[in-house]
């Protein structure tokens, strides 16, 4: 029960986190590009290779606190159901450059900034 509590908290946690991060960045840039549900998932994929270096190679901790950070926050954080529609609203608009630079540009930084993670964590960690 205490893990399914944990990520339950970590996943309210990561959900306002994104919404308010969202938010801000597509009040600042505009709503014409997804850079909001672009921002957070890089940012989410910067952490969770972080955590992953941290939680599986060079902490021993409770398994609660994998579940909270993870599971419950960085799932509810980043936003892949998010990125989908809004590139299928992309593509359903005609806006085919847009939803394929979404595609590229999203999936490509993720993929590095959990690459990045995992190096900046086994270096400092």
């Amino acid at each position: 029960m205490n893990q399914w509590l944990a990520i339950a908290v970590g996943g309210a946690v990561g959900a306002v986190g994104r919404f308010w991060i969202s938010s801000w960045v597509n009040a600042s840039f505009g709503k014409s590009f997804p850079c909001g549900t672009l921002v957070v998932n890089v940012l989410g994929s910067l952490v969770m290779g972080m955590l992953f270096v941290l939680l599986e190679e060079r902490v021993t901790t409770d398994p609660i606190w994998r579940s909270f950070l993870m599971i419950g926050l960085l799932g509810a954080f980043t936003t892949f159901s998010t990125f989908s529609i809004e590139t299928l609203q992309l593509l359903e608009s005609g806006a085919l450059l847009r939803a394929g630079l979404n595609m590229l540009v999203s999936v490509v930084s993720c993929v590095l900034a959990a690459w990045a993670g995992t190096l900046v964590a086994r270096l400092f960690a």
